[in-house]
């Protein structure tokens, strides 16, 4: 994972993820130059419809949050926050807990 944060374009990853990448690089940098031909590639490597959508969804997404919260100040988790969050998702997933009557 560090490589691919570091540089997912030299990182040990199928082409496939490279292809997906730098589709959401240029979706970040430039959405306003996205083409048929940019869907095309993605589409070449293996990617259905369903995916992109959902690729283009999660990453529009966290651009609004992150956005959102820079602008509205909401300040971040403390580092065992974060650890609880992840124990907690490791053993019950997003489903909220089930109660018993």
């Amino acid at each position: 994972m560090e490589s691919v944060l570091r540089d997912y374009t030299s990182a040990p990853i199928h082409a496939r993820e490279k292809a997906l990448f730098a589709f959401l690089a240029k979706l970040n940098r430039e959405s306003n130059k996205l083409s048929q031909q940019d869907v095309d590639t993605l589409k070449s490597a293996g990617w259905s419809d369903e995916e992109l959508y959902d690729a283009v969804t999660v990453c529009a997404l966290f651009n609004f949050y992150n956005k959102w919260i820079d602008a509205t100040g909401v300040s971040d988790m403390q580092p065992e926050a974060y650890a609880a969050s992840g124990e907690r998702l490791a053993q019950h997933g997003y489903a909220p807990p089930q109660t018993t009557s």
